[in-house]
């Protein structure tokens, strides 16, 4: 029994990221001290705890700003992005016009161009919402586009036949089977929000994680620049973590597929 309920708690789905964090951790110490690295290269896990618990208060208040900039720029990929993929996929005028605008547009380094929102918007938190939406809007748009064009057409052909409706067919055949797409878009759409974020706090803020980044880099505090990207880490685990649980809520079918799957696996 004991052995059983070890092997359960070794093997869930919760421990096996704790486990492969504490070895990371293990050999990170013990690159540091066979090389002897010195410090001003690469930081010892332990300094990288003592900053962030010595300024987790400033990194604590500065990640609320990073995190409603993700979640301004999601919201906005969601908002304008579900819509041009239904446009897309169901159009194939302006799929022609359109995908290959969007591609285009994702070949342009957001680095490059982020300093113009700072000129256009100011410094605030526009810039940096619309840096965040620039990252999370694509994958949305392709998922989505894809979710909605793998429908079976027997299946479609099928709610014809028996005199369903566009609105019936859309509801109740096209929209579930699309939602597992839709939402492997939005879960890498959120994580890419919080670097587009970060982007446009390094271009022009004084406020989020991304200013921290910068002024632990020009004091040249590894410290405190590690423990700024482990807050930022949490961010993004914690946002594609919320996007998950919202996907097994709204389909539960097929979240116990994949938990099936990874219990026979």
């Amino acid at each position: 029994m004991k052995a059983s309920l070890g092997s359960r708690i070794l093997y869930s789905a919760w421990a096996r990221p704790i486990l492969l964090i504490a070895l990371l951790l293990v050999i990170w110490e013990l690159v540091i001290v066979v090389f002897r690295i010195p410090p001003y290269l690469i930081p010892a896990p332990l300094d990288v705890v003592k900053q962030l618990v010595l300024e987790w208060p400033k990194l604590f208040r500065e990640s609320l700003m990073t995190t409603y900039a993700t979640l301004g720029g999601f919201g906005l990929s969601i908002l304008f992005g579900i819509p041009m993929a239904l446009l897309i996929a169901y159009s194939r005028t302006t799929e022609s016009f359109v995908y290959p605008l969007l591609v285009f547009s994702q070949s342009v380094p957001k680095v490059a161009i982020a300093p113009l929102f700072v000129v256009w918007f100011g410094f605030g938190i526009t810039p940096k919402i619309i840096s965040a939406f620039l990252l999370g809007f694509f994958p949305i748009v392709v998922s989505t586009v894809v979710g909605f064009k793998s429908v079976e057409r027997e299946m479609l052909d099928l709610a014809h036949s028996m005199k369903a409706t566009k609105l019936q067919i859309f509801m109740r055949i096209s929209l579930p089977h699309a939602l597992p797409s839709i939402f492997a878009g939005l879960k890498v759409s959120v994580t890419l929000a919080v670097v587009g974020a970060v982007v446009g706090e390094f271009v022009g803020s004084n406020s989020g994680i991304g200013y921290v980044l910068q002024i632990a880099n020009g004091n040249f505090d590894l410290p405190l620049m590690f423990a700024a990207l482990t807050v930022l880490s949490l961010i993004g685990v914690l946002l594609f973590a919320a996007v998950d649980l919202v996907e097994k809520l709204m389909i539960p079918w097929h979240a116990s597929h994949r938990t099936e799957f990874h219990a026979t696996a």
